[in-house]
């Protein structure tokens, strides 16, 4: 598959309109999957653009809130069966866009997006206050009241998903929203906004592109956002928390992960290998904050389930993220991609480190797009660095555990607390380790992704914040109004 669309030049989306920056400059857009190939042109937004955008959502945001909620839900399921029809569209921009393989990320990918939208328009309802018994002649009651403007900044690995996470939860709550996409891969926002266009009013949905450290910036210091929802490294969302704390907006934070993946004894079959391999987001190049990157495998059964795991890798596929056939596709760009090169180098450097599965020589992609295949380091102590820091590429350090204690102990050392999975039969066992674990996401035997309505978040520094659940969306996207009445 050699084939690539002609650059297409689009716009950015602000109060219902198609727009260009305010001065006209546009960035370029390159596809991962050949790093020569410009596949659009978008807005280079700055400042200016980010204030239009803030006052377009500002605007929209009196008539918005003041719906009915009948009325919201109406206009998000609607648009979750706009985001449904165009799917495979929305896919296959997807692959192009950020690398993501079709099969296994990219269409998933949409249907999360559709599920979340449907989803919060049905608990839509659900703002709902309280009465306290105050006795007579007293009507004490609260209200729970949107924010106001929501800033969404999204991350380059999986915009859709996150963008499912923040956009229909704030519109339910009755916020409007900017979203800032990614500056390396904008496009899926973009025909998002394009799928929603004219379903809802004008201003309550506004996509803007441009660097981070520009446009995103100018949304994290502007007075009338009223909160940021950022997603992203832990390293840049510790900038965000403290720009938006200091003028005291409200923020959330979806950050790192350097996720623990414990195997016990028990659990020394293939459908344990399958959960393990979907935990690994090998399918996202290991582009996913929630990877299971750290793998504790007790020692009675390591050489095995070890062979099993690897025999398991070697089939996956290396490729073309639009080829149907394709497994994992490719990195996002060349800063990454040369990121993970070199932790690969350190982690071949360790002493004591075997290599049980180096896919590179394997590699046969034909294109000159940014790939890596999976690497498995064998043997890994949890003091490296390969098995400290986030990655974010298809690296996986194994080691060996013998008592609850001490993995339990090797799982918790580490800054991060984002996901962590578990794999046992023994009930007891799952729900210790669940217990202890310092995690904000804990799967037992399973390893897939998130789900509509789960309350998923991070602890330590993998942020703070549940924004795609019932819960998530009252305390992420309303606050409390206390109103007290004395009946005369």
């Amino acid at each position: 598959m050699t084939e690539f669309p002609d650059a297409t030049p689009w716009k950015m989306y602000i109060g219902g309109e198609w727009v260009d920056a305010l001065d006209g400059e546009t960035h370029d857009v390159i596809t991962p999957i050949d790093r020569n190939v410009v596949i659009a042109t978008v807005p280079e937004g700055k400042e200016a653009d980010a204030d239009r955008a803030v006052k377009a959502a500002r605007a929209a945001f009196p008539e918005w809130a003041g719906l009915p909620f009948k009325e919201r839900q109406k206009l998000l399921i609607k648009c979750a069966d706009a985001l449904e029809a165009g799917s495979e569209e929305l896919a296959e921009l997807t692959a192009l866009d950020t690398g993501n393989a079709i099969r296994t990320q990219a269409r998933p990918e949409t249907v999360i997006l559709a599920d979340l939208f449907r989803y919060m328009g049905g608990v839509a309802g659900e703002v709902k206050g309280t009465t306290l018994p105050a006795g007579d002649r007293q009507l004490q009651y609260t209200k729970r009241v949107p924010l106001g403007v929501v800033a969404g900044i999204l991350p380059w690995n999986s915009p859709l998903m996150i963008a499912a996470f923040k956009t229909p939860a704030a519109l339910a709550a009755g916020n409007t929203i900017v979203l800032k996409s990614a500056e390396d891969a904008p496009l899926t926002i973009l025909k998002m906004a394009e799928l929603l266009d004219g379903i809802l009013p004008p201003g309550v949905l506004n996509v803007v592109t441009g660097k981070g450290s520009v446009i995103g910036e100018a949304l994290n210091v502007h007075p009338d956002v009223d909160k940021l929802s950022f997603t992203g490294s832990t390293n840049v969302g510790r900038h965000v928390a403290e720009v938006a704390g200091r003028r005291l907006a409200h923020s959330s934070m979806e950050l790192g992960g350097k996720s623990p993946n414990i195997i016990f004894p028990d659990s020394d079959d293939e459908d344990t290998v399958e959960q393990v391999l979907l935990s690994t987001r090998f399918a996202r190049q290991g582009q996913s904050c929630t990877m299971g990157s750290r793998l504790f495998l007790h020692e009675d059964i390591y050489d095995s389930f070890l062979a099993k795991l690897v025999a398991a890798v070697k089939k996956m596929k290396v490729g073309d993220p639009r080829d149907e056939a394709t497994d994992i596709g490719a990195i996002i760009n060349e800063k990454q991609y040369d990121q993970v090169a070199d932790y690969i180098e350190m982690g071949k450097s360790m002493d004591g480190v075997e290599i049980a599965y180096d896919g590179h020589g394997e590699l046969n992609v034909g294109e000159p797009g940014f790939y890596h295949a999976p690497v498995i380091f064998s043997k890994a102590q949890n003091d490296w660095q390969t098995s400290q820091e986030e990655i974010f590429g298809p690296v996986l350090s194994v080691i060996p555990w013998k008592t609850v204690d001490e993995v339990i102990g090797m799982a918790n050392t580490n800054e991060y607390g984002l996901a962590a999975y578990v794999f046992t039969k023994d009930l007891d066992s799952a729900l210790t380790m669940a217990d202890r674990i310092e995690s904000g996401w804990i799967q037992v035997n399973q390893g897939g992704g998130q789900l509509a309505g789960q309350a998923y978040g991070g602890m330590k520094n993998s942020g703070f914040g549940r924004e795609a659940s019932l819960e998530g969306m009252l305390e992420g996207f309303t606050q409390i109004k206390q109103v007290n009445i004395r009946i005369r």
